[in-house]
């Protein structure tokens, strides 16, 4: 199973999930593997949700054979289908060999992010499509090319290759017959530049790279992380804060704005109406992030992530090889919450400001004894 780069690996069997050689954990979903058919995932836990992804890097993920070397993939060119944002994760693969399409999930988030319906009301939307893509290799060739074959063939551009174009460079896709599938040239755009205002850190308004941006439907601010009906449509700034945004589908938006490292959501306060064909310049945007003051402590970084704090090793009786060693996905081992009552068992922490140190001395979650 492959879903990312560091994410890759042989996987135990369904069988494995059986009473007689899976023992269940906290939930359904997760199993503890006392006597699998393969004894190399002994002691290991199979969890579906380890494996999940954000929307924003959710493009391609799918499964390798080594008999013969033969790779599926589901390809997802644009996530503008999908709900909650880029930020939204989604179940994508496990065992099975099980490779899913989620386009509404209320994972990690409940019932906000359920489409609600009211006597009468008419709605309908198309998700997808997908590409599904199937490659193979010579025999001898190392079976674990193809999913560099699929990530690079079909999400990322080749340069000076006759290979097929790009999947996202494709979309929209032009054979859906479709008329609620509007294709690239029934489509709009909006550019512009987004600045930060905060004259405690800058004199300057500043250009920020890599902030988001995006247009979804008409809401307060931030209401895009709860959106579950329409369509949304994400990029990020260059280094000068210069943005756009492609193949919008037409109707009516807000633009939507965060910066990593400044607290608060952006909105600009006019609605954009995109129409087929339009290129909309909605100038520079500046957003001035809420303050009373300068600042005086803070813990962690304003960046939408808990990666910067203190993950635990994870109990060693419950845990998934593939994370051992990689510090940047230990937060996904199974039962870790359990752990915060194991390395604090007299009470909760306290962080002294000027003494502690956020990295070692505050728990990634806030986790219930």
């Amino acid at each position: 199973m492959a879903v990312a780069d560091d994410r890759r690996r042989y996987m135990p069997l369904p069988d494995d999930r059986q009473p007689e050689r899976g023992q269940p954990l906290a939930y359904p979903e997760a199993v503890l593997l006392v006597n699998p058919v393969e004894a190399e995932f002994t002691g290991e836990v199979d969890d579906k949700y380890q494996y999940t992804c954000e929307n924003r890097n959710l493009k391609v993920h799918g499964w390798i054979s080594n008999d013969p070397s033969i790779g599926f993939w589901q390809i997802t060119p644009s996530d503008e289908f999908r709900t909650g944002g880029p930020l939204k994760q989604n179940l994508c693969s496990h065992v099975g060999p099980t490779c899913l399409a989620v386009f509404v999930g209320a994972h990690y988030a409940g019932d906000d992010l359920i489409p609600k319906f009211g006597q009468g009301e008419p709605w309908k939307k198309v998700f997808g499509p997908v590409f599904i893509y199937l490659n193979s290799v010579m025999d001898g060739q190392d079976p674990l090319t193809l999913w560099d074959d699929a990530k690079r063939q079909h999400v990322y551009p080749v340069f000076g290759s006759n290979q097929m174009a790009v999947e996202t460079s494709g979309w929209p896709y032009s054979f859906p017959a479709s008329e609620d599938f509007p294709k690239s040239n029934q489509r709009g755009m909006v550019y512009g530049k987004l600045l930060v205002r905060d004259r405690f850190v800058n004199s300057n308004d500043m250009p920020i790279n890599g902030a988001y941006v995006g247009l979804a439907p008409l809401g307060e601010v931030g209401s895009w992380q709860r959106e579950c009906k329409d369509y949304q449509f994400w990029t990020t700034t260059d280094e000068n804060g210069v943005f756009s945004i492609n193949n919008i589908r037409t109707g009516n938006y807000n633009l939507y704005a965060w910066v990593n490292g400044f607290i608060g959501d952006y909105r600009n306060d006019s609605s954009i109406t995109i129409t087929p064909g339009c290129n909309i310049n909605v100038g520079t945007l500046v957003y001035e992030p809420p303050r009373n003051g300068p600042t005086l402590w803070e813990i962690g970084i304003p960046d939408r992530s808990a990666a910067e704090f203190y993950v635990p090793d994870p109990n060693p009786l419950f845990v998934n090889k593939l994370f051992l060693n990689q510090p940047q996905n230990k937060f996904r081992q199974y039962g870790l919450w359990e752990r915060y009552g194991e390395l604090y068992p007299e009470g909760d922490l306290i962080y002294t400001i000027g003494e502690s140190d956020y990295s070692k001395d505050w728990f990634y979650a806030q986790v219930p004894r």
